[in-house]
Formats: structure tokens, C-alpha cells, sequence
């Protein structure tokens, strides 16, 4: 069974004196409120992507047995992680991937109903703007943000500032008309750019293909082994080469 290594982690930290957890945590508050998240936090603890930890169907547990469709490797590892009970963050992590890149993974496993459909609208509307299924006015009517009136006017407005020659993302239409609120739509182009980054806990830890994390170090031993092992090989092979040229003579 893999090592759910952001979870060592948390409790690695978690271990820390109260004292420096508190710097931590306020350091960490005020790095939220400059990115116009700490609402955003706050309003949506349990409808954040991140934290989902996402179902398997009976569909997708065929599929992860039997592996019928011939799939990409990256999807079977993503049904493991899911059938295992991790969380979107955790399954990025483990599989070495962006937020938007598992995105992209729990959209097409969704849609294949390989996983069941989240609970909570904010889940499957953040899953899919990350992975660039919804546009941005999408985002926010399958939120529940605006409705499609307003999203209607706002698009009707875009277009006659755009014939007009003035050219405005929906989501700053949507700012000016009222509908939405600026620090809203910066933090979820904050989270769109920052879902692109990956994050690796332990630099010294990658994946092989069949997702399994392999350390570094023991490769780059077992490779300086193989070498020594070559030159111990060549010189054997010269003296007998030499053994042989003598013989001739």
C-alpha cells in the first residue's frame, strides 16, 4: 500500500511547538488575505476541490480490476488512489501531478462514471474550471454565484463593449455589474494559476510508471552499482583479451 505522504508530513509538522505553529499559522493568514482567499477559506471549508476525497462506482471498480477499456496508466493510478480514500490533494501529491492535471482526471472519471458525483455543486464547478471544461460565467452559475439572467446580461454586455472595441474577461463584467464581487472572482484566478504548480514534498521522491514512489538516493546507488559492476566486467574482459593475444603468439 502506497505511503500517503502528505499526511506524514501534516503530522510532522502538526508535532511542532505550539509557539512556532502559531507564527506559522499567522504568517499563513496573512499570505491568504494578500491572495483574497481567507473568505474564500472560511465560507468553503467543505466544499473546497482539494480536500474532496471522491467515490469510486461499481463501474470504476470493474475498471480498476479488470482494466477493459486499455486506459492511460495515469487514470487506473487515480481510481487506486480514490479506491484507497484519498483526497484530491493527496492523490496530487502521491502521483507527482498539478491539481489541474488530477482536475482534468476526476472530470474524465466522472464523466465515464467511474466516480461518483460530489455532494457538494462547488466541488464539480471548481473540478471543472480547473480543468478547463466550465469557463469562467459557467463557474460561477453552477456555484449557484449568479444565475443565468445574470450571466445572460453580463455576456450580452461583453459583446457590445467588444463591438465597441473594449475588450473585458466575463469576470470583470460580472465585478462591474454587481453580480459578483472583485476579491470573488481574484480568488478563483488565483487558485486557476496556482492549480497549474506541482508540489513535492520530498524533492528526493519520484514516481515510477506504475505510480509507485521510488527514492532517488537507492536509484542513483543501484546505478553507480551497475557501473562499478561494467568496469569491474571491462577488466576482466582486457586481461582476457590479453590472455588470448598471448596464447596466439
Amino acid at each position: 500500500m502506497k505511503r500517503n505522504i502528505f499526511k506524514l508530513f501534516l503530522n510532522k509538522f502538526l508535532a511542532y511547538p505550539l509557539w512556532i505553529k502559531q507564527v506559522v499559522f499567522f504568517r499563513l493568514y496573512q499570505n491568504m488575505k494578500e491572495n483574497y482567499c481567507e473568505r474564500y477559506i472560511i465560507n468553503n471549508a467543505d466544499k473546497i476541490f482539494s480536500m474532496n476525497i471522491p467515490t469510486l462506482t461499481f463501474q470504476g471498480k470493474n475498471e480498476l480490476w479488470d482494466k477493459a477499456s486499455g486506459l492511460d496508466s495515469n487514470i487506473y493510478n487515480f481510481l487506486k488512489y480514490v479506491h484507497d480514500g484519498y483526497s484530491i490533494l493527496e492523490i496530487s501529491l502521491n502521483m507527482f501531478m498539478s491539481v489541474e492535471e488530477i482536475a482534468k482526471l476526476y472530470i474524465f472519471c466522472l464523466e465515464q462514471n467511474y466516480i461518483e458525483a460530489p455532494d457538494s455543486e462547488e466541488v464539480y464547478a471548481m473540478a471543472g474550471f480547473i480543468a478547463g471544461k466550465f469557463p469562467t460565467g459557467d463557474y460561477f452559475l453552477k456555484n449557484g454565484s449568479i444565475t443565468i439572467d445574470q450571466l445572460d446580461i453580463a455576456i450580452a454586455e461583453q459583446k457590445k463593449n467588444a463591438d465597441r472595441g473594449q475588450h473585458e474577461l466575463i469576470g470583470k463584467v460580472l465585478v462591474k455589474m454587481g453580480f459578483l464581487t472583485e476579491e470573488t472572482v481574484k480568488t478563483l484566478f488565483r487558485l486557476k494559476a496556482d492549480s497549474r504548480k506541482r508540489f513535492v514534498i520530498n524533492p528526493d521522491m519520484l514516481p515510477d510508471s506504475n505510480g509507485e514512489v521510488k527514492n532517488i538516493k537507492k536509484l542513483e546507488d543501484e546505478i553507480k552499482a551497475l557501473k562499478d559492476e561494467n568496469k569491474a566486467l571491462k577488466k576482466t574482459m582486457a586481461k582476457i583479451i590479453d590472455v588470448v593475444k598471448n596464447y596466439d603468439i
